[in-house]
């Protein structure tokens, strides 16, 4: 019914309607109406209202359908199967059940927002009405299991290069896949892997960025450590940014099929915001500190204490201030 409400005021853009015509025409009531409006207003309508003179529809958000995304593609593969959602739980959940149903590779699920976002290490990651493009995307590589984690850098450097193709020159990659700009987090991926230790039967690739959200988004903890174009004062297009992502995605996913993980791995260093910087990491059994100096061919981090070099697989890394 929200919908049918929203298609009438689309149809009557920048004209007023009244509750009454709009109850008449859809057959319900003018209370039902109201409290639908008010829900669009919540996902970003701009929609004016006045007594006597009833509800006026000047702006809508850009959203993520199925036909304007295939009518802007570039690519071969990635993309050209669609799954259009207005709210999910998360993308991820809903690309690992079309995967277990044989969906091909490259199908993407889109949602104009999750309610249960997940990033790295179970932390949730808040995904509001069309205020980032959320998306999920089904690969099924022919790659050794123990390679899989490497996908996540490359996820990493395809939305660095997307985000600074859109105005945001100075973002940076804090490893494994945190996109920083100016220190705060704008991106969340998330790499999850169905298979066996001998096969990888498919990878869903999770990626959030944050185009829309301003600080009145945010809870108070976050408002410090988190980002998006918004903040930053850049406008951009979720539509053009989705499609700088798929395209930048599946190009690095063909040359990791021809010539292997050393060139991303390469670009992944040339990207880092952290390489070079003290940090304190905490993984499972140990917290330690140390300066970050590189990654190596599996994609693990190098720490130099002074004990040694360290090699992280997995942990929270903090930057610590010069």
């Amino acid at each position: 019914m929200r919908q049918d409400i929203l298609d009438f005021l689309i149809q009557h853009k920048d004209e007023f309607v009244s509750g009454q015509q709009i109850s008449e025409q859809l057959g319900i009531s003018r209370t039902a109406v109201w409290k639908h409006i008010r829900v669009l207003k919540q996902r970003g309508y701009v929609i004016e209202s006045y007594t006597k003179k009833g509800y006026c529809l000047r702006e809508a958000p850009e959203l993520l359908s199925e036909q304007a995304i295939e009518e802007g593609l570039s690519t071969k593969v990635v993309g050209h199967h669609i799954v259009y959602r207005e709210r999910v739980d998360s993308t991820n959940n809903v690309a690992k059940k079309l995967a277990d149903e044989g969906a091909p590779e490259g199908t993407i699920v889109v949602a104009e927002e999750q309610t249960g976002g997940r990033g790295r290490i179970n932390r949730s990651f808040l995904s509001p009405f069309a205020k980032g493009v959320w998306f999920s995307l089904i690969l099924r590589p022919n790659i050794p299991p123990m390679e899989v984690s490497k996908m996540t850098l490359l996820a990493a450097v395809a939305v660095a290069r997307a985000i600074r193709h859109h105005g945001l020159t100075d973002c940076g990659i804090k490893w494994p896949n945190d996109i920083l700009v100016k220190g705060r987090k704008m991106v969340g991926i998330l790499t999850e892997l169905n298979g066996s230790a001998e096969k990888v039967n498919y990878i869903i690739m999770g990626i959030g960025v944050n185009t829309g959200i301003t600080a009145e988004d945010l809870p108070k903890d976050l408002q410090s450590i988190v980002t998006s174009f918004a903040r930053e004062g850049v406008r951009v297009s979720r539509l053009a940014l989705l499609e700088t992502l798929l395209k930048e995605i599946e190009g690095l996913y063909q040359t990791v099929c021809r010539d292997g993980f050393a060139p991303v791995l390469a670009e992944w260093r040339a990207l880092s915001c952290m390489l070079g910087q003290d940090v304190t990491v905490t993984s499972i059994d140990k917290t330690f500190s140390g300066k970050a100096v590189d990654i190596d061919e599996n994609g693990n981090l190098l720490v130099a204490t002074p004990e040694g070099v360290e090699v992280v697989m997995a942990g929270d890394i903090h930057v610590r201030p010069a």
